[in-house]
């Protein structure tokens, strides 16, 4: 077996992540499959990387040798894409390539963006880890990412990239069965849900720790499952689990989506971008960066998401938000 950089660029991973649960999550792969690769890289080289302990991974005094030498190769090579990702776009004309964690205030923004930039190709590309994004600009094949960031669980932000805050603070409400018996009160208290099973994505950056951390300090320890949030839905909607959810959540028939009594659970929206000159800039604007130029149709467009969703714009009026006052483009 050959070292590939995609080999290198797991060890990096792994090493610095300290666990291979963790390293996987950053590398957008399964747990199994990565440590396929690991056992494969070890039974290659004849020798252990890495020592297995209950804590996680740490690596032995050859794996360190090989993560040193392995870095500036990593290196390397992602900055020789990004080089070349940036002659191509000169070459293929005006791009802007965007990144995604779920939110409904895409659809607006996209929509405000192609009609302020005619003749720009506007890509989307959406992933939960909003790490991987944020690793995704710095390497170069992202112009811009909007994510969220955990309450209490800082993202890791590569150096370089801009960073620009869409809401400071945007509480996260709980989506329950349209029958559940805090459906129907208009605030949930946490206590409601102590005998609920909750169900969260480990894959989302931050939101299992985070909603751990809370529901301890709530002295409350209810059943925490695994689970995608497409498929939690049907489950959901059936009474088997509750769920966090984004207040500008659409509505369904089947489920209630309610907020938390003195909002417990939030997140910070954020939009990064690396330094540049931004497609489709007029005449004047030469120097206005990429997060620039995008950022206040984002915040126009999560306003309309916002104030379209009747529980949320409850919650705003509440908390006297200055949401509701916000001009929209």
């Amino acid at each position: 077996m050959e070292l590939e950089v995609r080999h290198l660029r797991a060890l990096c991973a792994i090493a610095d992540a300290g666990s291979l649960h963790k390293a996987a999550r950053q590398l957008g792969m399964s747990q199994p499959a990565l440590t396929t690769q690991l056992r494969r890289i070890e039974n290659s080289l004849g020798a252990e990387l890495f020592t297995r302990e209950r804590s996680g991974c740490r690596p032995t005094s050859l794996g360190r040798s090989v993560v040193s030498r392995a870095r500036p190769l990593v290196s390397g090579m992602a900055a020789l894409v990004a080089e070349a990702t940036s002659a191509a776009d000169l070459v293929g004309g005006e791009r802007l390539r965007i990144g995604s964690t779920a939110s409904r205030a895409l659809v607006g923004w996209l929509r405000r963006l192609r009609r302020r930039m005619p003749g720009t190709d506007i890509s989307l590309h959406m992933d939960v880890s909003a790490g991987a994004l944020l690793r995704t600009v710095a390497a170069g094949r992202l112009d811009v990412a909007f994510v969220h960031e955990v309450e209490g669980c800082p993202l890791k932000v590569p150096d370089g990239l801009e960073r620009r805050v869409v809401v400071d603070r945007e509480p996260q409400f709980i989506s329950m069965s349209r029958d559940h018996p805090a459906a129907a009160r208009p605030v949930v208290e946490l206590a409601d849900l102590a005998q609920d099973r909750w169900i969260l994505d480990p894959t989302v950056d931050g939101e299992w720790d985070g909603v751990r951390r809370v529901l301890s300090a709530a002295g409350i320890d209810p059943p925490l499952v695994h689970g995608d949030y497409q498929t939690a839905a049907s489950l959901i909607a059936v009474g088997e689990a509750v769920a966090p959810c984004q207040p500008t959540s659409d509505p369904r028939d089947d489920l209630a989506i309610r907020p938390l009594r003195d909002d417990p659970l939030a997140v910070r929206l954020l939009l990064f971008s690396r330094p540049g000159v931004a497609p489709g800039a007029r005449v004047g604007e030469a120097e206005e960066s990429v997060g620039a130029r995008v950022f206040g149709d984002l915040a126009d467009a999560y306003r309309e998401a916002a104030l379209r969703a009747v529980d949320y714009r409850l919650w705003l009026t509440r908390n006297k938000s200055p949401l509701l006052h916000a001009e929209a483009a």
